[in-house]
């Protein structure tokens, strides 16, 4: 199956359903409700599984103030931060050295405290929690923590390359968020393989909840279709795999690694 906008899953319901036809889901007021029962599905199919598409390479975002060097922030879209890498080359000219900057938390005051606020290799930084954080600024970042799970916060950078924390140093993988909107022309974002199982289920919802009936054959697709995404949802050997660094649910929980 291809993949299908709202409109054309709507239709496909109303039509098994003995619907009048429409033109757009807002034309009747059951049309309506049918796509809210996709919306309510596919919500129900992305929550009930860690779906590896979901997945992205990404980059944070600059703070790009000399207050706060090393603060970075986490684009909104991601719910689940994986794992981060910096560039931490040593000199502007050497050869890229991309390495997995390690989540500290709660030692991460712990590490930082223990530096002389004295020296001169140390930027005291004041977050926007009022914490003041000892900052080294002549090294490549080594740890990074969160304390509002927006911010992310690294330990070190080295001012004699770059006077904050680059975004195009970063390289992160995590989870991205999904949307859903009620317009004729919207496909949800699933691969190809994945829309007749969010059909099929969508239908027997509609089915048992407009038609306060259950259809035997909608019922045993919805079935055989679910059975099928937990085995092969993938179209790469089942999924692409990536290295297993430990993932940070968002930022601010996780383990130590």
């Amino acid at each position: 199956m291809a993949k299908m906008t709202l409109l054309e899953m709507t239709q496909d319901i109303l039509s098994d359903m003995d619907s009048d036809e429409i033109n757009s889901i807002n034309d009747s007021v059951e049309s309506l409700q049918v796509a809210q029962i996709i919306k309510s599905t596919y919500y129900n199919i992305i929550d009930g599984r860690d779906y590896d598409f979901l997945y992205e390479f990404f980059q944070v975002d600059s703070n790009a103030s000399s207050s706060t060097p090393t603060h970075m922030k986490l684009p909104e879209t991601i719910i689940d931060l994986k794992w981060i890498k910096y560039n931490c080359k040593e000199t502007v000219a050497s050869k890229n050295k991309y390495l997995k900057i390690i989540y500290k938390t709660p030692d991460f005051m712990e590490i930082i405290d223990k530096r002389d606020s004295t020296k001169s290799n140390v930027t005291v930084v004041t977050d926007a929690t009022g914490i003041t954080l000892n900052i080294i600024n002549d090294k490549a970042p080594e740890y990074f923590t969160s304390f509002d799970d927006e911010y992310i916060v690294f330990d070190s950078y080295d001012s004699g390359i770059d006077t904050v924390l680059q975004k195009s140093k970063t390289q992160c993988h995590g989870k991205r968020s999904v949307t859903f909107t009620l317009s004729d022309t919207f496909t949800p974002d699933l691969p190809v393989q994945m829309f007749t199982y969010l059909l099929a289920e969508a239908k027997s919802v509609a089915f048992v909840t407009l038609k306060q009936m259950a259809n035997a054959k909608v019922e045993q697709m919805s079935v055989s279709q679910k059975r099928r995404m937990s085995q092969d949802a993938w179209r790469i050997k089942k999924g692409i795999h990536y290295p297993n660094y430990g993932r940070v649910s968002r930022v601010k929980k996780g383990p130590n690694y």
